[in-house]
């Protein structure tokens, strides 16, 4: 299974994107990328392999054991197993959504590049922080929160970050459930199983970002 097979033009730029986004400069001046962010398997196959070079092809033989499919441009996940975005959070406050196209085992949030995206559910580990399907969000094995209300098919989740926390919004409403003690190099995360797909949205939100919040910025040095 190759990643946009009908846009192969595509993929030699994505890849590119994927491994500059993992050696970023904290230097390095931002601007806006209306396309800048989205998901591919690039991501998902190589993001722990420093071996691996990103702008060589992904073949059946490295990708036996992912089964997460990745479609419409890098924005929507199906399939088995999570994926990255393609840059990392660098700015000071950044919005992402999810709109849960259908439901099934799924979850939404931030993980690092050493999260190991081949073994969903994530929130295992110290590597990543999501709102599941359950209705929980998840930290290193723990649950932080547990919601009264689990998001139905439909629904539009947001994720906000500062870099002091990560808040979880359902159709423009905020959760109330601040998450702390995300450091480092975040990427936005999804993971998918049991049927379930999701739609990422990086610019045209359906909800207004929270106050001071904005879409996820590309480094020029990405470019």
């Amino acid at each position: 299974m190759s990643l946009l097979k009908d846009e192969p033009s595509l993929i030699k730029s994505d890849l590119r994107v994927v491994s500059q986004a993992l050696q970023n400069s904290p230097s390095s001046s931002i601007e806006n990328v209306a396309s800048g962010t989205h998901f591919n398997r690039a991501s998902v196959v190589h993001a722990e392999d420093k071996r691996s070079s990103h702008y060589s092809s992904v073949n059946e033989t490295q990708t036996a054991c992912q089964e997460v499919v990745i479609v419409k441009n890098g924005h929507r996940v199906c399939g088995t197993g999570a994926a990255l975005a393609t840059v990392p959070i660098v700015q000071n406050k950044a919005y992402f959504e999810m709109k849960l196209q259908q439901s099934g085992v799924w979850g939404v949030g931030l993980a690092t590049r050493h999260a190991d995206l081949n073994r969903v559910p994530l929130g295992r580990d110290k590597e990543s922080w999501v709102l599941t399907s359950e209705g929980t969000i998840v930290h290193n094995g723990d649950i932080l929160y547990k919601l009264s209300e689990m998001p139905m098919e439909g629904d539009i989740v947001g994720v906000s970050y500062d870099h002091v926390e990560i808040n979880f919004y359902v159709n423009g409403k905020n959760l109330m459930c601040p998450v702390t003690g995300a450091k480092g190099e975040v990427f936005p995360v999804l993971y998918v199983d049991d049927g379930a797909i999701l739609d990422a949205a990086f610019i045209n939100f359906t909800h207004q970002p929270p106050p001071g919040f904005d879409r996820i910025m590309v480094e020029k040095s990405l470019l």
